[in-house]
């Protein structure tokens, strides 16, 4: 059996049931071309994973339903002053930067997340490694501002943090904290141990990656992505770890437009720009967002009673990203603890084992009475257990 046939079938057995399974082998074969072996196979020997991740500008539409979707009803006034534009308010639509997946350096053919993904909304592509292995990421910035790629958790030299301050080193070895637009770096990483889940991890631990040149600009732009490290022996071809049939990624975070590269912009092109300072104006260009999405207008996460679910939740931003994510319906294990609500603070991550029992749509949403009221909302759907 042929190397691409043997990610393609690992792949399709990964959840264990026959929905979406073509969707599963497309998205084997994206995996494939992202993820170069360098030698073993699933939870073989050290690998360099390779990646081919571009920042590009698109208009991001937080709401793209129109309707709040949680509620099944109509926005009211307390949403509208997040969503309703007018000559005076940007409404649910802003110019961001984000991270997306490409085939090759090329930087052509843009990858198109499969069905059970696009849940993944404004975040970048989930960087994947086991213990042992070596994370190369070629970037390229087609945003207006210089960016970067820094990661959390993995070993990295100087050259590679993606983040510039005084630390002693001179600019050839500062290229790939600030990489100027239209111009790309390759940032190397390796997967050490200390990477890798702790003695209290299950099978995988997440970690994050973002862009640091001007941090917090940057971050409320939209560059921010999920990074995921399996146990050394226990990945399937793409990193996965192979006792979980279903993973989820969530970011909470009051996305702060005001803080973005591109509000000064949005706001001019106004038919009645309001100061940049005014506070009702600043108060609707916080978007209290789940992956990028308010009043839970993503695509809701599915998934089947009886998998083994795991849930990698994360936060960002300013005071008040402090969030608690909360599912109705079941419950989760984080941190030893059998809970339905954990607890974030920014730059935090957490992890959450599920095996989901209660068939049906269910809330899944920050705890927080302001971000509930402001759209901190989602659902997920636990399908009935596949048939034997």
């Amino acid at each position: 059996m042929g190397a691409w046939q043997t990610l393609v079938l690992g792949r399709i057995g990964r959840r264990g049931g026959r929905v979406l399974r073509t969707q599963r082998a497309i998205g084997a074969v994206v995996i494939m071309l992202l993820a170069v072996s360098c030698g073993g196979s699933a939870g073989g020997g050290q690998q360099t994973r390779n990646y081919f991740i571009a920042a590009d500008e698109v208009a991001w539409n937080y709401a793209p339903s129109g309707t709040n979707m949680f509620t099944g009803a109509p926005f009211d006034e307390a949403a509208n002053k997040f969503v309703q534009a007018g000559p005076d308010r940007i409404g649910a639509t802003y110019m961001k930067c984000l991270y997306h997946g490409y085939t090759d350096a090329k930087f052509i053919q843009q990858i198109t997340r499969p069905a059970d993904e696009q849940y993944l909304g404004a975040l970048g592509p989930v960087i994947r490694a086991q213990v042992g292995d070596t994370i190369k990421v070629t970037f390229r910035n087609n945003c207006s501002f210089p960016a970067s790629i820094h990661p959390h958790g993995v070993f990295y030299n100087k050259k590679d943090e993606g983040a510039p301050y005084n630390d002693g080193r001179t600019a050839p070895d500062k290229v790939g904290d600030a990489v100027a637009p239209h111009q790309q770096y390759v940032y190397t990483w390796e997967v050490p141990e200390r990477a890798g889940p702790g003695p209290m991890d299950g099978s995988s631990v997440m970690w994050m990656y973002h862009s640091h040149t001007d941090e917090v600009a940057d971050i409320n732009s939209g560059l921010m992505g999920p990074m995921e490290i399996t146990a050394r022996g226990k990945a399937r071809p793409d990193g996965s770890p192979n006792d979980v049939d279903r993973e989820i990624f969530a970011l909470f975070m009051v996305m702060d437009e005001n803080s973005s590269h591109y509000l000064e912009a949005e706001r001019t092109k106004l038919a009645k720009p309001p100061a940049a300072d005014d506070a009702d104006f600043q108060e609707s260009n916080k978007m209290h967002s789940i992956n990028g999405f308010v009043y839970s207008n993503g695509p809701l996460i599915t998934m089947r009673q009886g998998q083994h679910v795991r849930w990698y939740v994360m936060s960002m931003g300013n005071e008040v990203d402090l969030h608690t994510p909360h599912w109705h319906g079941n419950t989760v294990i984080a941190n030893g603890m059998r809970t339905d609500t954990v607890s974030l603070l920014p730059a935090t991550m957490v992890t959450a084992d599920m095996v989901p029992d209660d068939p049906g749509i269910w809330g899944f949403h920050c705890h927080v009475s302001d971000h509930i009221i402001a759209g901190m909302l989602a659902r997920y759907q636990v399908l009935p257990a596949q048939p034997q």
